[in-house]
């Protein structure tokens, strides 16, 4: 299979159609190759427009919600960025390829150990694998310019504001199925605010379910 050509036509079809139009963004999608990140039996469909799983559970995000994601976050070339459920570590890999520094949250062994190797394998990237609860965020490196979440959640825990650097951008989707909302998160001066960006339907992220409230 033509891997290049794939990724191409990715960029061109599932990318470029959906109102993402940074040049840096769309350059990283074209660079980076995405069948490294993916199971070797499912490499072949690594440039279909849907989520791949990955094992555990767990999945590599549909290209179009993940370039949309990444372009709303408005990263700088000096940012440093909590890639949060990093999964194989591809979301990392374009995210360092935008940012000053990548830190690769993951909370599987199996996962964190390919993320690491990938990571390695590719080179030259400011991008460092931290394994952890993915609910607590990492706080060692913290604060953050932008924290992204590769997965959806049914909301945001406490400790990733805190985590947040004043100026800084936290993007997420919040909620189920289609009925999901891709969401910013600001910080100023100490206050949090949030924005709608767009619907997006894509895979949970584990451990972030809204605790159950107690009803008489």
């Amino acid at each position: 299979m033509d891997f290049a050509a794939a990724r191409t036509k990715m960029v061109d079809n599932q990318i470029r159609t959906t109102d993402v139009t940074s040049h840096e963004i769309l350059r990283a999608f074209l660079t980076v190759p995405r069948e490294l990140f993916v199971p070797d039996e499912r490499r072949t469909l690594a440039y279909i427009d849907e989520d791949i799983p990955l094992g555990n559970g767990r999945y590599l995000m549909e290209p179009s919600p993940l370039a949309k994601l990444i372009q709303l976050a408005a990263i700088q070339p000096q940012d440093v960025v909590l890639d949060v459920g990093c999964g194989t570590g591809y979301s990392s890999v374009i995210l360092a390829h935008l940012a000053g520094s990548v830190v690769a949250l993951e909370s599987d062994e199996a996962l964190a150990s390919r993320a690491t190797d990938l990571i390695g394998q590719l080179g030259g990237l400011s991008c460092a694998v931290a394994k952890g609860p993915l609910n607590r965020g990492y706080a060692a490196d913290a604060p953050y310019d932008v924290i992204v979440f590769q997965g959806a959640v049914e909301e945001v825990p406490p400790v990733f504001f805190d985590q947040l650097r004043d100026r800084g951008r936290l993007v997420v989707v919040e909620g189920h199925g289609l009925s999901a909302l891709a969401k910013l998160y600001t910080k100023e001066d100490g206050i949090v605010s949030n924005r709608f960006a767009f619907n997006c339907g894509v895979k949970p992220l584990p451990s972030f379910e809204r605790e159950k409230a107690f009803v008489f």
